[in-house]
């Protein structure tokens, strides 16, 4: 049975680095999982004051879509050292309310892309702790930080074979690491 993964891309920016790695991921992906984008851009900064009984119809879809996932990947850039605020609000509204958190035992990985060279090592760690206090078991090896990520495409918008193999090797890993703890 095909595993249904939800990715997290943290680049809002419709011709992002990360949404063509995501994009990438879907594409080698093994027929044991199914990956499904998932929109992030459209929820409404966590506020406990709007997420009353009636929340935004954005913060009950995205709940809903990660409940009806086995995993998460989260593909992000690193931004001033850190991860980015639509990813850490994707995270608080999913944990949102107290006690009904979609992401317990949910298996993760974290691939962080960037232009620069230790490859978005400062959001992907960043990223990691909040997965520990959202009982999230995450993928520990391979580490993924992809720097220098402008020079993996070419004029064409086509990846490296290189960096496509790293890929694989991460979502290989990942689908083992989903399998085994189903």
């Amino acid at each position: 049975m095909n595993k249904k993964i939800a990715v997290l891309v943290g680049s809002l920016r419709k011709d992002s680095f990360n949404l063509k790695v995501a994009n990438i991921f879907k594409q080698i992906a093994p027929q044991s999982l199914s990956l499904d984008i998932i929109e992030i851009g459209d929820l409404p900064f966590y506020n406990e004051d709007i997420d009353t009984d009636t929340p935004p119809k954005s913060y009950d879809r995205f709940r809903q879509e990660i409940a009806n996932c086995n995993g998460v990947i989260f593909v992000t850039p690193e931004y001033n050292r850190g991860l980015p605020a639509v990813i850490k609000n994707a995270l608080d509204v999913g944990s949102r309310p107290y006690g009904k958190s979609v992401w317990s035992k949910k298996p993760a990985a974290v691939i962080s892309v960037s232009q620069g060279a230790i490859g978005g090592f400062g959001a992907n760690h960043q990223l990691r702790q909040s997965l520990v206090f959202l009982d999230m078991p995450t993928l520990q090896q391979p580490e993924a930080y992809i720097g220098n990520i402008n020079n993996a495409f070419d004029e064409n918008g086509n990846m490296n074979e290189k960096t496509k193999e790293f890929l694989s090797i991460i979502i290989n890993s990942y689908a083992h690491w989903v399998e085994k703890l189903s």
